[in-house]
């Protein structure tokens, strides 16, 4: 069983940059891909990011392209998404997933292809 455990959300100015964290336990991490999903008020939690395994791998939601950024550190059983000039629409519950053991390029893009998940991190960018 795998525990997921976001930190770094919290109440931004637009423009700011963010950078969360998600600590995971109870597997071995370097046989996961991970995953960032977020979820908005009213809204169905959506897929922003992902990376492989060893982290050669990373993919985005278009959305996101190009401010957020995916990164996994397996010595510290730790992935990160840095968030930069946050706009309000990144308001959101920020969710992070585990999916393994996988297959060493696979990055799931869909909310199916996790099997664990955090409780969530709050990130809110007033204007």
């Amino acid at each position: 069983q795998v525990q997921l455990v976001e930190s770094g959300g919290g109440l931004v100015q637009a423009g700011d940059s963010l950078r969360l964290s998600c600590a995971a336990s109870g597997g071995t991490f370097s046989s996961y891909a991970m995953g960032w999903f977020r979820q908005a008020p009213g809204k169905e939690r959506e897929f922003v990011a992902a990376i492989s395994r060893s982290g050669a791998k990373t993919t985005y939601a278009d959305s996101v392209n190009g401010r957020f950024t995916i990164s996994r550190d397996n010595a510290k059983n730790t992935v990160y998404l840095e968030i930069d000039s946050l706009k309000p629409e990144d308001t959101a519950v920020y969710y992070c997933a585990a999916q393994g053991p996988a297959f060493p390029d696979y990055v799931p893009l869909s909310r199916g292809g996790y099997k664990y998940w955090g409780q969530g991190t709050q990130v809110t960018v007033s204007s």
